[in-house]
């Protein structure tokens, strides 16, 4: 799995699956009998040495996004960068922060990713999900407990395949290029990570705690705290899965020590 998900680490899948369109998906799992892992770019997942016992999907092939009047259709496969500059090129706005935000629609959707003070959700309209059976559903907001970098569905066992969203059609004062910049100058892009790696506690910043701790820069293995962002992890030098999993753990462990705040992972470990 160090060629599918982002901080270039991880063990073996049993079976992979890349289905080309819903259809194909909708068939496979029929069929299937095996456990089941659903992923996109892999950008905020950490399979660990062992490998995963079981069959990883991967939704990057559905990636097809259309508009009807003032909803946009996007397919889980969809990176978030395009979407946004889809939803630019149709005069809607709002979509912008997507643009600095690395992943597909599916993932962002499962944990209601945001930056620059939005969120994925605020604009969703309706979700399209499959469940491992292979049957299809419309779940609606309501239908999810949605809350800062997570989201809890009332109906489990499902997983997101489509989304209609609406935006703005009023411009805002954002733009692609000035956040990109402003992620650009900020985090460590170009190097093998998983973007942050750690929720922000309330009333505080996780960046800031493990600055504070003095572990800018530390390294268990070919894993290290970036210099120029203490919430992202860097893989160096062909760090192992586990080499990743002991500095979360050791980041956890000294914030702790330190501030009495125990640090939740963005990053899944699976």
């Amino acid at each position: 799995m160090t060629s599918h998900c982002s901080l270039r680490a991880g063990g073996l899948a049993q079976d992979f699956f890349v289905p080309n369109n819903i259809q194909a998906l909708v068939d496979f799992l029929k069929s299937n009998t095996k456990p089941i892992l659903f992923i996109g770019l892999g950008s905020n997942i950490l399979i660990r040495d062992q490998g995963f016992q079981g069959v990883i999907i991967k939704l990057t092939q559905l990636k097809s996004l259309s508009i009807n009047q003032s909803c946009i259709t996007s397919e889980a496969g969809a990176t978030l960068a395009k979407l946004s500059r889809f939803t630019l090129e149709k005069n809607f706005f709002g979509a912008e922060f997507l643009s600095a935000i690395p992943g597909t629609i599916g993932g962002a959707l499962a944990m209601n990713a945001g930056a620059f003070g939005s969120e994925i959700w605020q604009f969703v309209k309706r979700v399209r999900t499959v469940n491992k059976s292979g049957e299809l559903f419309w779940r609606q907001p309501c239908d999810f407990d949605i809350l800062y970098r997570q989201i809890t569905p009332l109906h489990p066992h499902e997983y997101f395949i489509s989304v209609e969203l609406e935006f703005n059609s009023v411009s805002s004062n954002l733009s692609i290029q000035k956040l990109l910049k402003k992620r650009n100058d900020s985090q460590p892009i170009g190097l093998p990570s998983c973007g942050s790696v750690f929720k922000n506690p309330r009333d505080n910043y996780a960046a800031e705690l493990i600055e504070k701790s003095n572990l800018k820069g530390f390294c268990i293995g070919g894993a290290c705290v970036s210099e120029k962002h203490a919430n992202f992890i860097i893989n160096y030098n062909k760090a192992s899965a586990a080499d990743i999993e002991n500095l979360v753990i050791h980041i956890q462990q000294t914030v702790r020590s330190n501030f009495k705040i125990d640090l939740e992972t963005e990053l899944k470990i699976i």
